[in-house]
């Protein structure tokens, strides 16, 4: 699941050059040491400085506004364990805790959702508030908090602030973080009060990074300017409902009619065509393509909160049965992967009531987002639960029809509903903005890039497409955007004491939609929570759709009871890692055409099978060595037609050889990981890569391409020269498990146009078929790696390559040399790589550096709870030279778990420091 900011921002390893204004450039950190020089800064750096703003973790301080004392009991590794004896205090304590440990973290990303990062970093910043400011994110919140939440979720939400101003109480920046001292050089700004809405914001960023398809709706539009029908069919293959199962095997989807077979659908039509043919013809012409583009461009500046701005998200999650565990009761075992960031997005904690009872009702740890009250991902003393993002869709792109100060809708025009925005911009000048809404509530997205207005003004559309008139836009439908209940779910997970509590705090989390596990002492189960529409006329939503044409809008929401589920499957385990959740010929609904392809989920059921085919029981280590699964499917698939290759220079023979005797594993100190992946990442970029439209490729590759056909012969005088348009880790072929579908689809056909490639500079001459293709792959890793890594073979290792970098995304991300030293820590050699189990995802397209992770680990042995393991990426704090900044990373690179106590017997056993809060 979900979600990366220290905000998280976002930027990733080996970025350098960044054009100004790009997601990464929080700060104006040019003018930090133009301001000082290295020697001045170094002097003001002081010791005192660093430690200002270190937390109190013993004693005992007095806050007001509690009702009783509260102890914070803080183990070797900082995660603190809070008892108090009512839900308000509970929740004032978790507030001033967390604020304690990561406020810094916690200011940015309000401002990041409310659209005020201009506030705090300057004009670079001012292009992602106007499109955050579009999306409301922080207006939606409000309305949430002012007309659906609860009560007592509102009560929670008012402790938590109280808590965290109480800490910001009498405080300065410098008093509160080593970053609010670095701004202070050049800038005057001051923290001001927390607010309930700023804590309900964060559940829209995180929503927003697990969108679903949006990027791969954009993807496929933008690729009809090079490639045909068939060719990007090519590239999205179906999933493979036969050979990579879907989550839900055995469940329901209504509880009113039994099995899924037997269910009906009431809430609106549902769509099993995946070919969006009406929608393909009215939008593809030039009006799509230029608007698609520049809106890509402005999603990439956009900072992420937990993903890749929506690409590379997934997860691991699944539960066992005692039928096969060696305690006889459940085990539950969770790993989202998401971008890494420095603090960890995720902040471990214990919440417990001294004594549960109607005053006072959690007994809950977990993890949770600095900023938020409750745990979102844990156990209490009854259940465990873990999730993983579902990926169905949620988002819809239009192509708005311009006419006047309107939009045509069947035949009419209609006004835009409007709203002034005002940007306030630290060291310069506020900037004023109008929002434009259609009357269902979509922002006109395309509003917010000059360039995009431009284009939409001049551009050409097909004869299906309105007259061009004044231009078309683009408009975005998305669940988020409309009010919701996910934070009242959060509240009711929380103390849930069985299945049935469950499913019923699952049914209000509706955005963003996950697969949530679950398992108590006796139960395993599985089911799909959120708000996911359904759709008219053949409309899958895998492209973006004609807005100017009702038929085209959504007809409803499948029903809370016709989503599907699973409890106590025969089998005795449930998995879930972002594949297929169900078959689509047993559900009515299309909930995405674009799951992952289920090489995880297939890997770990394989793992779970044959311990059980073995007559094994499985132990919570057991769950742990399953999340360190470094096998790589593709190589098992490919190697051996790799080794059958004839290759006749001796060094790139010697390259090939280490393939031999491998065993698929990407372990860190494996040279034939190290050369297979380069081989992997040369075969995606001859194949596919140079075949692309430039908005897909790497920023700054050029290529000589024909502008109309790519395998025009290479003395033809009508090439241009071409350059990428993306981000090193946004663009495409990115070598995930929808690449190892589309190759291992295309390797019996020998002779396929995909394997064609021209001759290229000094390297071979043109590729007529797929062995020819290999081998000139073959070669250009070992000349690859040769340049990275060194001629000699035995220094070669995949940990060389697949490096990760911790920044601190903000301050860390570029600019002073010394500061990034004092924030940032790496690199570290990990093992693993794209769609292992061991997700430590790269981009094929871009490089190895590691562009994503396991953001956290757990396992949850029911029979005994002190049992349970947990690790997190970084540490608790977000304090640079706390003991507790990263100290958890070398164990979670090593693949270690940590204790986890629960017990009162067990918090005290590991209790290193105790702070008391009194009223």
């Amino acid at each position: 699941m979900p979600p990366n900011t220290t905000a998280t921002t976002g930027d990733k390893p080996g970025k350098s050059g960044r054009k100004k204004g790009r997601k990464g450039r929080l700060v104006v950190l040019v003018l930090v040491l133009a301001v000082i020089g290295g020697i001045a800064f170094g002097a003001y750096w002081s010791i005192s400085t660093v430690r200002a703003s270190f937390p109190q973790t013993t004693g005992s301080i007095t806050l007001d506004g509690l009702s009783g004392p509260v102890d914070v009991k803080r183990d070797g590794y900082g995660i603190p364990q809070i008892y108090a004896s009512s839900d308000e205090d509970l929740f004032m304590a978790q507030g001033y805790v967390q604020a304690q440990d990561r406020f810094y973290e916690m200011d940015v990303r309000r401002h990041m959702t409310s659209g005020r990062l201009s506030e705090m970093f300057g004009k670079s910043q001012v292009k992602n508030d106007e499109f955050l400011r579009t999306l409301g994110w922080d207006r939606v919140a409000k309305k949430e908090y002012d007309e659906t939440l609860s009560a007592s979720t509102k009560r929670y939400l008012q402790a938590y602030a109280k808590g965290v101003n109480a800490y910001l109480k009498g405080k300065d920046g410098k008093d509160i973080s080593l970053e609010y001292a670095a701004l202070g050089f050049t800038n005057d700004y001051k923290p001001q009060e927390w607010t309930p809405v700023d804590s309900v914001s964060w559940l829209k960023a995180m929503a927003w990074d697990l969108r679903g398809n949006m990027q791969d709706e954009i993807d496929r539009a933008l690729m009809t300017s090079r490639l045909s029908a068939k060719q990007i069919a090519d590239l999205y293959p179906e999933y493979p409902y036969g050979r990579n199962k879907a989550i839900v095997q055995e469940g329901q989807y209504d509880d009113l009619t039994g099995t899924f077979e037997q269910g009906s659908g009431t809430s609106g039509s549902g769509s099993a065509s995946t070919s969006g043919t009406g929608t393909s013809t009215s939008t593809s012409g030039t009006a799509l393509q230029s608007q698609l583009s520049g809106l890509y461009n402005v999603l990439d500046d956009l900072p992420t909160a937990v993903g890749v701005n929506g690409n590379g998200i997934g997860s691991n999650s699944w539960v066992v049965s005692g039928a096969h565990t060696i305690t006889g009761k459940p085990l539950l075992a969770n790993d989202p992967h998401l971008s890494a960031s420095l603090p960890s997005v995720w902040y471990q904690m214990g919440l417990h009531c001294r004594t549960v009872s109607s005053k006072c009702q959690y007994d809950v740890t977990g993890y949770t987002f600095a900023g938020m009250p409750g745990v979102v991902i844990g156990h209490n003393q009854d259940i465990a639960w873990g999730m993983t993002n579902s990926g169905v869709d949620v988002t819809d792109l239009y192509l708005e029809k311009l006419s006047g100060e309107g939009y045509l809708y069947d035949g009419k025009v209609e006004p835009f509903k409007t709203r002034p925005e005002t940007i306030k911009v630290a060291g310069g000048a506020s900037k004023k903005i109008v929002v434009r809404e259609t009357s269902d509530g979509m922002p006109l997205l395309s509003d917010r890039d000059d360039e995009l207005v431009k284009v939409g003004e001049k551009a050409t559309v097909d004869t299906e497409a309105p007259d061009r008139g004044d231009g078309y836009g683009i408009a975005l439908k998305w669940t988020a955007l409309e009010a919701g209940t996910s934070m009242d779910a959060v509240f009711a997970m929380d103390k849930a004491a069985d299945w049935s509590d469950f499913r019923a705090a699952a049914k209000k989390f509706d955005v963003p939609s996950q697969n949530l596990t679950y398992a108590d002492k006796t139960n395993i189960g599985y089911t799909l929570p959120g708000k996911i529409p359904t759709r008219a006329k053949g409309d899958d939503g895998s492209i973006p759709a004609p807005g100017w044409d009702s038929t085209y809008k959504w007809t409803g929401y499948i029903g809370p009871d016709e989503l599907p589920y699973e409890f106590n499957p025969k089998r005795g385990y449930i998995v879930t890692a972002n594949q297929a959740v169900i078959d689509k010929d047993k559900y009515p609904y299309t909930l995405t055409t674009d799951w992952g392809y289920g090489t995880r989920s297939q890997r770990i059921t394989s793992l779970i099978k044959d311990k059980i085919a073995g007559g094994g029981k499985i132990s919570t280590d057991d769950m742990r060595q399953m999340q360190l699964d470094n096998s790589s499917e593709i190589a098992s698939k490919l190697v051996p037609t790799l080794l059958k290759i004839d290759v006749d220079d001796p060094d790139v023979r010697e390259a090939q050889k280490l393939l031999e005797d491998w065993n698929y594993t990407q372990d860190a100190d494996s040279a034939a990981a190290a050369y297979f992946n380069s081989v992997w990442r040369n075969i995606l970029k001859l194949a596919f890569g140079n075949k692309l439209p430039k908005e897909l490729r790497v920023k700054g590759q050029c290529l000589l391409v024909d502008p109309v056909d790519t395998t025009a012969p290479a003395d033809d005088t009508t090439k241009v020269r071409e350059c990428g348009q993306r981000d090193a880790d946004q663009a495409q072929p990115d070598g995930g498990d929808r690449w190892f579908e589309v190759v291992g689809e295309l390797m019996d056909d020998e002779n396929s146009h995909w394997w064609t490639t021209p001759k290229s500079g000094t390297r071979p001459g043109a590729t007529d078929n797929r062995d020819d293709l290999f081998r000139r792959a073959m070669i250009d890793a070992r000349w690859e790696l040769t340049a990275k890594l060194g001629k000699d073979l035995d220094t070669w290792s995949w940990g060389r390559l697949h490096r990760l970098f911790l920044k601190n995304q903000t301050l860390g991300t570029e600019g002073p040399g010394i500061l990034q030293y004092v924030l940032n820590r790496g690199p570290w050699k990990l093992s693993g790589g794209e769609a292992a189990v061991n997700a430590t995802g790269w981009n094929a397209a871009g490089g190895y550096g590691v562009v994503w992770v396991p953001s956290m680990r757990m396992v949850v042995n029911l029979d005994d709870l002190d049992k349970s393991k947990w690790i997190n990426l970084s540490g608790a704090s977000g304090h640079a030279y706390s003991a507790h900044y990263t100290d958890q990373t070398d164990k979670w690179a090593d693949g270690e778990l940590l204790p986890w106590s629960f017990s009162k017997d067990a918090v005290d056993d590991s209790t290193s420091d105790t702070l008391v809060l009194k009223p």
